[in-house]
């Protein structure tokens, strides 16, 4: 006979549960929970960082951390915890065995791979690794080896395996290494549960990139790659599916963005050639848009119901499309507006109120637009950055750029351009920045840097 659970305890459980969900989101604007901030904009409404530093003489900076491995994920902050993830190659090498030909039927049903650099599978083994560090003192806190295993493709020269950066509940970590598997953690460093999702073939090797997003009770993971693409939605507790949908897409970095409109929650994904929007309670296609150009990696952001979604790699698009549009609504009088030129190909851009915030491709060349109207404000290059990766923050009337040589350029927020500071960090950074209360972290080629206002 099957067992009833006393009311009461079910309505504890929906108490418990409401409670914590109120509590997160207000929790959440203190911190810097997942890839683009608590408002998945790239602003904090409540950080106040430094406005300069200089590693030279030390000032501004906290502490600097080294991290083993690589990767480019950005820091996620929550309470005293940061957290960050790494790929560590190993001196453990296997030898591979030369690749089967494969029947001529079979190669006409997989896409065809190129491979630009001559990116070659690895033979040693890489550690995925979870560090957690006390926000203090950048000591670490724990240590967890997600997985160990021989990567089945290599990736950009750039690129790395460990580029998408984990997300938090505020009683849970998660962390995607991709083909290399999906992980829950406890705050202690107890894993709860792991996921293994196949093996992605990325365009020309690449590599992987896009980070989970985590709503409620509900993981988004999205699947775009050069096989049998998806999106999928996991139980944040147990990691089980709760549904999954085909997607007709290749490769994709873009990570996704949840969100309220149109009278329900939506996942907006951002794709080459054509931008969609899911129900996330069942996976139902809400609407779609074409027009986007290739490799598509910046981020959507929304406001006031509209929203924000840019590619420019060979091409530029940048598309404002209404949250309550349905079906198909491209080159169709329901988007909002649209423009073309200087759109960027690997940082996402910045919402900052009503204004977009966005460099052209991967140079220092700044647009900022008026999110409601599509007019353009400034167009302008940032003197003492070159090539950019990270993608702008913003907080207190401030914003950040930081250059691939570790520069950053800080300027007023407004509707022109006023250069507040030019500083200069001693290594790589590809990594964005996260804004905690007077901290901003970020990530080196070599180091965590914790800097800090005084």
């Amino acid at each position: 006979m099957k067992k009833i659970m006393p009311l009461s305890i079910v309505l504890g459980l929906v108490f418990a549960a409401t409670v914590h969900a109120a509590d997160f989101m207000q929790e959440k604007l203190h911190a810097w929970h997942q890839w683009r901030g608590p408002l998945a904009t790239g602003v904090s409404p409540t950080a106040n960082p430094p406005l300069a530093w200089d590693e030279s003489t030390g000032a501004g900076i906290r502490w600097k951390a080294a991290i083993p491995g690589r990767g480019s994920a950005s820091p996620i902050v929550w309470g005293d915890n940061v957290f960050i993830v790494t790929a560590v190659k190993t001196d453990r090498t296997i030898e591979l065995p030369p690749e089967p030909e494969k029947p001529a039927e079979e190669k006409k049903d997989q896409p065809a791979r190129v491979n630009i650099y001559g990116i070659k599978r690895p033979t040693n083994f890489y550690q995925f690794v979870i560090l957690c560090l006390d926000r203090a003192t950048g000591k670490v806190r724990w240590r967890q080896i997600a997985n160990e295993e021989v990567p089945h493709e290599g990736h950009h020269p750039d690129h790395g395996y460990a580029s998408a950066s984990p997300t938090t509940d505020g009683q849970y970590l998660y962390a995607s290494f991709g083909s290399h598997g999906i992980f829950c953690y406890d705050f202690a460093g107890q894993l709860k549960w792991k996921r293994d999702l196949g093996d992605m073939m990325t365009y020309a090797s690449f590599g992987e990139g896009t980070s989970p997003v985590i709503h409620g009770d509900k993981l988004v993971v999205n699947w775009d790659h050069q096989g049998e693409s998806f999106l999928t939605v996991l139980d944040a507790r147990t990691g089980n599916d709760v549904w999954r949908v085909p997607r007709d897409q290749g490769t994709t970095w873009a990570t996704p963005l949840v969100v309220e409109g149109g009278g329900r929650t939506q996942i907006i994904v951002n794709a080459t050639k054509r931008t969609r929007s899911y129900d996330l309670a069942t996976g139902e296609l809400v609407w779609e848009c074409g027009g986007q150009v290739a490799s598509a990696i910046p981020c959507p952001v929304t406001l006031d119901g509209i929203v924000f979604c840019m590619t420019g790699f060979r091409g530029s698009a940048l598309y404002a499309i209404p949250l309550d549009a349905k079906g198909d609504v491209t080159d169709t009088d329901k988007i909002s507006w649209h423009k073309q030129g200087g759109t960027p190909y690997v940082p996402s851009p910045m919402l900052y109120d009503d204004l977009l915030y966005f460099t052209g491709s991967n140079s220092a060349a700044l647009s900022i637009m008026d999110a409601k109207t599509g007019d353009a404000l400034v167009k302008e290059r940032l003197q003492g950055l070159k090539n950019v990766y990270a993608s702008p923050v913003g907080a207190a009337g401030r914003v950040y750029f930081t250059g691939r040589d570790g520069a950053s350029v800080v300027i007023k927020h407004g509707r022109s351009l006023e250069v507040l500071a030019t500083n200069k960090l001693e290594e790589p950074i590809d990594a964005s920045a996260a804004l905690v209360g007077n901290q901003m972290f970020q990530r080196g080629q070599e180091h965590l840097y914790c800097l800090e206002a005084k």
